[in-house]
């Protein structure tokens, strides 16, 4: 298994090389290829995340089922992660190639629905992106602590699934919006909540359609998915010219896609050293990475449960 933070032995420095420049971004031409944001095809997937998400909830009250709603609630987790994905490619803007558009629908169809203000999110991330683990680092609370005892992280995990965590970023939000200072930033996003809650309703005829079936998924299992997702980006590690020593590689596989790293961000150190390069090209731009020496069996998890034992390994 690697060492959490992998020995520079492990790291060959193999760039510049062919193709490559010094900091291991491709050269301008094959660069520019990669770097081509679909926006038809990232229409589709908004419009099939909308469309999957709304044909859930309503089907399973429509089945008047306990089970169906069951499932449901249990895959709005997933579907969660989806936004929480989604709004970070807008905030690259790599959602659409047109600015305007990018950000508008970044903004109201897909970051408001998920609790979250755009454009601090998108200062809060350049930020990590310019220097992980820097003191203007926005998640450091997330990926500092590592390697801990297995129960430090079985006790964050349970406050996160209990609510603990969802129900102080709510009270956050809900207090922004009694500042003059935030209450710009705060208003649209309760707004959006408040159509949702609505829109449900009218749809459902059930008036919990909302608060179990989007807002208690968004203040509990969604906590567990994203910190298990973050810890498995950049935890344990440290601030670091190689980006192989701040940000973990681990092998992909389907059920983990599906459940909590879905849209590519699973090939996380790809996306680390060319963050402009659209989600749908980062397995491409890995492989280069990979035939030129970079990243290596060395420094790759198998999976992830093999990279959450390291981080929670007794020592």
């Amino acid at each position: 298994m690697p060492a959490v933070i992998p020995p520079a032995e492990d790291r060959p420095m193999v760039f510049p090389a062919s193709g490559f420049l010094a900091n291991g971004v491709l050269e301008a031409e094959q660069r520019s290829q990669l770097r081509q944001i679909q926006s038809w095809r990232n229409s589709w997937s908004v419009t099939f995340l909308w469309a999957i998400t709304l044909a859930l909830i309503l089907a399973s009250i429509a089945s008047h089922r306990w089970w169906a709603v069951l499932l449901s609630f249990l895959l709005m987790g997933p579907i969660h992660v989806r936004f929480a994905i989604l709004m970070h490619e807008a905030a690259h803007r790599l959602l659409f190639s047109k600015k305007a558009l990018n950000d508008w629908v970044g903004t109201w169809l897909i970051a408001s629905p998920a609790f979250v203000p755009l454009s601090i999110y998108r200062r809060g991330h350049m930020a990590h992106h310019r220097e992980e683990f820097g003191p203007h680092e926005p998640d450091i609370a997330f990926y500092s602590g590592y390697p801990s005892r297995p129960r430090d992280l079985a006790r964050r995990l349970f406050r996160d699934a209990i609510g603990i965590s969802g129900y102080k970023n709510l009270r956050t939000l809900v207090q922004a919006a009694f500042k003059a200072s935030s209450r710009k930033i705060a208003l649209p996003i309760i707004g959006v909540q408040l159509a949702l809650f609505a829109g449900l309703w009218l749809a459902s005829g059930a008036w919990w359609a909302y608060p179990l079936l989007w807002l208690a998924p968004w203040m509990t299992q969604w906590r567990v998915l994203n910190r298990l997702r973050a810890i498995a980006e950049h935890g344990g590690m440290g601030a670091s010219d190689d980006r192989r020593a701040a940000t973990h590689h681990v092998k992909q596989h389907w059920l983990a896609r599906a459940c909590f790293v879905p849209y590519c961000t699973g090939w996380h150190l790809a996306h680390h050293v060319d963050m402009a390069i659209p989600w749908r090209n980062l397995p491409k731009f890995n492989d280069r990475l990979e035939a030129a020496g970079y990243i290596t069996p060395d420094i790759t998890f198998k999976n992830y449960p093999a990279l959450w034992r390291a981080l929670t390994a007794e020592r």
